[in-house]
């Protein structure tokens, strides 16, 4: 079988580090809108995440690529291939082959759905609340020449539109961290697989290292929910519970974090090292020089109003990632393998 080319991680404007920090759309409407649903309760959280997607999407995606998630870092291995082996590990866990149909819960723009298809030949359809989200990953499968393998499904993660065993497996990747009631979430995975299906994912969770006593911790933990649509945070132990609650066969579950090189932890692409134009926009340096410039590009119309306050979010979201994860208190990979019995 012939595989499609892997798309370019990184959009061709990437190597501006102002050009990743503006869109060229409504800014300040989805800033306000994202302002206002910060308010929510867990039960609008629906609200909450597609107000955040809609408002930091095209940054993201500039200045990190199409697949918007942390990977382990390899030394010596470039920040593009490490997203896609981080990918490809849950491929493998997997099992994937041609003739599987995989869910892809909470799709993003679809990069990890494109490179698992291209590499592995199933069919991956991507479940997605983001309607703005799943307009692009379209455009981007039918680009990528995947739309034979790569289809769309808009929904939420707690009521998948589909019918019980409708899927060969399912994956996750940074997304079921946004469930308000990650049980239910499970659950609904769980009623859509076939018997004897396999599920596995990258969580972001607390570490053990995590103290609720420490009031810096607690500053760092309370900021990264808010500012990121989250609900509080998971421990190990409550992804663990929550998966056998529903009927999962627990395989494996570990921080894949500690995997990593010390030299190159997964936080590494927000604080730099080996600095070149195309990363300089994940790095505090570029998140400073996008500050500083932005509000000067404002007050000349160079770029749309509230593309600086919406950087200013941004720039909060990486900063307390970076800080939790220089103290090992946060991983955004603590993966799990299930099955469901049968």
């Amino acid at each position: 079988m012939k595989i499609p080319r892997r798309e370019t991680q990184v959009a061709d404007d990437s190597h501006n580090a102002v050009s990743n920090a503006v869109q060229p759309d409504d800014i300040m409407e989805r800033l306000l809108k994202y302002r206002r649903s910060q308010g929510m309760s867990k039960e609008e959280y629906a609200s909450t995440v597609t107000a955040f997607y809609n408002l930091i999407t095209d940054f993201c995606e500039r200045g990190w690529g199409r697949s918007i998630h942390f990977a382990l870092m390899d030394p010596g291995v470039s920040f593009e291939e490490s997203i896609a082996n981080h990918e490809y590990f849950l491929g493998e866990a997997i099992g994937l082959r041609p003739g599987m149909k995989v869910l892809d819960v909470g799709c993003g723009v679809g990069g990890p759905q494109r490179s698992l298809a291209g590499k592995f030949g199933a069919s991956i359809v991507g479940l997605n609340i983001n309607e703005y989200q799943l307009g692009k990953c379209s455009v981007y499968n039918s680009e990528a020449g995947l739309d034979h393998l790569c289809s769309v499904l808009h929904g939420d993660f707690l009521n998948i539109p589909a019918e019980d065993g409708s899927f060969d497996a399912a994956y996750h990747i940074e997304a079921l961290c946004h469930a308000p009631d990650k049980t239910a979430a499970f659950a609904e995975i769980f009623r859509v697989l076939r018997p004897g299906a396999i599920f596995v994912g990258y969580d972001v969770c607390m570490t053990p290292l995590y103290d609720g006593g420490n009031p810096k911790h607690r500053e760092l933990k309370e900021i990264n929910e808010y500012v990121s649509a989250l609900p509080e945070i998971a421990s190990f132990t409550e992804v663990d519970d929550s998966l056998r609650a529903v009927g999962f066969e627990l395989v494996e579950a570990r921080d894949r974090a500690l995997d990593a090189n010390p030299k190159t932890p997964w936080y590494q692409p927000l604080e730099g090292g080996n600095l070149d134009l195309r990363s300089l926009s994940r790095t505090a340096l570029g998140r400073k020089i996008a500050s500083a410039v932005l509000p000067v590009l404002e007050g000349v119309r160079a770029v749309p109003k509230g593309s600086s306050e919406a950087r200013k979010i941004i720039n909060v979201v990486a900063d307390s990632l970076l800080a939790a994860g220089r103290l090992g208190i946060v991983t955004p990979m603590y993966y799990h393998k299930a099955r469901k019995p049968g």
